[in-house]
């Protein structure tokens, strides 16, 4: 759900890292925080914790500007992943433009993120988005931990459903730019068709891409 100002040329896009607690959201944004370059990023906001858990949500903004002047502003945001933050989860997830579902790979977690992307189905209903329809990927974090899902088990679960998978280690550093990379392309696509980012405002998927999701020097 695009907030987009033609009067002002400005466009405001948000994306959410959803997924069940502790599988490592928050961690994904501190790195991505710290590997992206500088420069059209904005400081990592961090919101109200409780023994490593996040209780409000996270926020990672990232700004650039269009060949035709249009102003984008990209919000980041991750969303409590326990039970009892159910509300909180649907108010981030509002006019949600793009998801990348973070997983516990750990083969104990199974039934956690099988309930918590059953709840990111139920919550993007209710707040009147089409799953089918919005840009998401998948990232299997906590690679580096014992105890996990086989890397074919995991494709075999997604491979069918054409959702782009990432395998990651968010402490360690990798998988963590190349989920926000896959997301980042498949919302340019979406906005593409919707807004003429290329034909009307002149910037390309690349420049788009390139721009949000540079590796820092």
């Amino acid at each position: 759900m695009i907030e987009f100002d033609a009067d002002g040329n400005r466009m405001v896009l948000k994306l959410v890292y959803y997924g069940p607690a502790l599988s490592g959201k928050t961690t994904n944004l501190l790195k991505l925080h710290d590997l992206l370059a500088r420069e059209g990023r904005g400081e990592l906001m961090v919101l109200d914790t409780q023994n490593d858990r996040t209780i409000f949500f996270d926020l990672l903004p990232f700004f650039l500007t269009a060949p035709s002047g249009l102003r984008i502003k990209v919000k980041v945001y991750t969303v409590p992943g326990q039970v009892q933050h159910d509300a909180t989860r649907k108010a981030v997830l509002q006019r949600a433009d793009g998801v990348a579902f973070i997983a516990d790979s750990r083969r104990a977690e199974a039934k956690n993120n099988v309930e918590s992307f059953g709840n990111l189905e139920r919550n993007l209903s209710i707040v009147g988005i089409d799953i089918d329809k919005l840009p998401l990927v998948i990232q299997y974090n906590k690679r580096d931990l014992p105890d996990i899902t086989p890397d074919e088990e995991v494709r075999t679960i997604w491979g069918p459903t054409g959702i782009p998978v990432v395998l990651a280690s968010a402490l360690e550093g990798w998988g963590v730019v190349e989920t926000f990379r896959a997301l980042v392309e498949r919302t340019y696509d979406t906005l593409d068709r919707k807004h003429a980012l290329l034909g009307t405002h002149g910037l390309t998927r690349e420049s788009f891409v390139q721009r949000l999701a540079c590796r820092a020097e």
